[in-house]
């Protein structure tokens, strides 16, 4: 008798995958925003190395109130967010641009 019960007996995860019907895809589902992907400045404009002097150029990379913009934000490589972190130092020690703005 044991082993007609034994015979019987359905697996748990077989009696719940076929107690579950499947999900229809949702024919209006939200799309997820896939941003462009980030250039470095630098590199597709062919500058070999990021020149102080230049310091228009330099000043795209800071913020209004002074502070350096992130990789993240602007997108350049590695190697060039350090030789435009190392011009804005520079330019910052000459004062050609301001460590910060005067407060209001």
């Amino acid at each position: 008798m044991s082993e007609e019960i034994k015979t019987n007996e359905v697996p748990a995860a077989a009696a719940t995958a076929a107690a579950r019907p499947e999900r229809p895809a949702r024919p209006f589902a939200k799309k997820r925003f896939e941003s462009r992907r980030k250039v470095c400045k630098v590199c597709a404009e062919k500058i070999d190395n990021v020149d102080y002097k230049n310091f228009q150029f330099v000043k795209s990379f800071t913020m209004e109130s002074g502070k350096i913009l992130s990789r993240r934000i602007t997108g350049t490589c590695a190697k060039h967010q350090r030789q435009i972190t190392k011009a804005i130092k520079r330019d910052r020690n000459l004062a050609i641009l301001p460590y910060s703005l005067p407060k209001k």
